[in-house]
């Protein structure tokens, strides 16, 4: 049973592992070996991940009949920025691998999108990648431009996009 849970330090090393594995299983007609191997060359310390998901709100997608370390099973994260300058950013939605393809990212995106919503933010926006923007798109989310990150001396092309929120 998949169930969303807020974020917790105990799962920080998971969601590290999780980011790697779900950027480099992205197959290489979408992003070559070289752009993945930039973007997540190996998994980030749990030591990032905490600092990065506790400056924000952060849901996981637990899979409560899969225990590891006597916790369940993270099969997913959604984060939204929150301080002034980047409120409303979707700064990560990665889905392990083994969950792909079963609306894991969906319904992290709805918690997300339910609890903005409440916390009156008026806007959201993401830089997709290329195979995160057609969810983006059966959200609402609308295309503003490519947009384009350079890590590791190599350019990853993805999609700045947004959606106004209607208020409660």
């Amino acid at each position: 049973m998949l169930k969303i849970i807020p974020y917790q330090k105990c799962y920080a090393a998971d969601v590290s592992v999780l980011a790697h594995m779900a950027i480099n299983q992205i197959n290489d007609d979408v992003y070559t070996q070289q752009e993945k191997s930039a973007w997540s060359f190996a998994p980030r310390s749990r030591y990032h991940w905490h600092k990065r998901l506790s400056r924000s709100q952060t849901w996981l997608m637990v899979d409560e009949q899969r225990l590891v370390s006597g916790r369940p099973f993270c099969c997913g994260f959604i984060n939204l920025e929150t301080h002034f300058n980047s409120r409303g950013y979707i700064d990560s939605l990665y889905v392990h691998p083994e969950y792909q393809r079963q609306g894991v990212a969906k319904r992290l995106y709805e918690s997300l999108a339910q609890w903005a919503v409440s916390m009156a933010v008026p806007e959201l926006f993401v830089d997709a990648s290329k195979l995160s923007k057609p969810l983006f798109e059966s959200m609402g989310f609308k295309l503003h431009h490519r947009s384009y990150q350079e890590k590791r001396g190599v350019v990853i092309m993805g999609y700045y996009m947004s959606k106004t929120l209607a208020p409660v």
